[in-house]
């Protein structure tokens, strides 16, 4: 519905645009600006009525307003910008895992370039031994023990630098169990193992970067812990 304005009763220098979508066309303009606001406010100080002026209190309630609009439309503005800064460092962020190895929860690991299977166990408490076997995950064969005797808590690293070239040529999944012998009995310790990341996908808002490791699955980058 169109709406009808007398333009004899609008004050000299207010532009006026109408309601009317139909009217307006695809490039009528519908919101007011810096300029249209101080024109408006202009044009209300030069007609109010001289026994009736404005408020003061009036007055600057209306400029508080129109700042705290323009505060909040600078502040989305630059939100959105440093919004789309952050994605485009999650997607420089997102490449460099590719084709790396990260560390993560599971026990089982596959050779690096180098044919070496690294990873570590966080120990709650001291033991009194650490034991690592490693074991063919498809036959079963248990290919190395390695004692690391007494550890204190904390992480502990582990890693395996002798495994047979043509299990590494084959890029043979390994098993990997630590026993350790504490204060209460022995017990078995989960460690954490590098695996290959595979592919990297982006969520549609660049907000979050899932890995596809090898032989885990889709993992969100949050999860691991360290790239190398």
């Amino acid at each position: 519905m169109s709406t009808t304005i007398n333009t004899a009763q609008v004050p000299a220098g207010v532009q006026v645009y109408d309601t009317d979508p139909a009217v307006q066309g695809s490039g009528g303009q519908t919101d007011l600006g810096q300029e249209d606001f101080l024109r408006l406010m202009t044009a209300q100080l030069q007609n109010q009525d001289p026994l009736e002026p404005m408020d003061n209190s009036q007055f600057l309630g209306q400029m508080a307003q129109f700042s705290t609009v323009a505060g909040i439309e600078q502040m989305n503005a630059t939100l959105n910008a440093a919004i789309g800064e952050m994605g485009q460092f999650r997607v420089a962020t997102a490449s460099t895992f590719l084709g790396q190895q990260v560390l993560v929860p599971g026990t089982t690991a596959r050779p690096d370039d180098a044919g070496t299977i690294q990873g570590v166990v966080d120990l709650p408490n001291a033991v009194d031994s650490l034991t690592v076997t490693y074991t063919n995950a498809e036959t079963g064969a248990v290919l190395a023990v390695q004692d690391y005797g007494t550890q204190p808590a904390g992480l502990v690293g582990f890693n395996w630098d002798e495994m047979p070239q043509d299990l590494v040529d084959q890029n043979t999944q390994v098993r990997i169990s630590i026993e350790a012998e504490t204060a209460t009995g022995p017990a078995t310790l989960t460690p954490s193992v590098f695996a290959e990341v595979m592919s990297v996908e982006m969520s549609p808002d660049n907000s979050d970067i899932t890995l596809q490791i090898e032989d885990y699955g889709a993992m969100n980058s949050m999860e691991v812990t360290v790239l190398r």
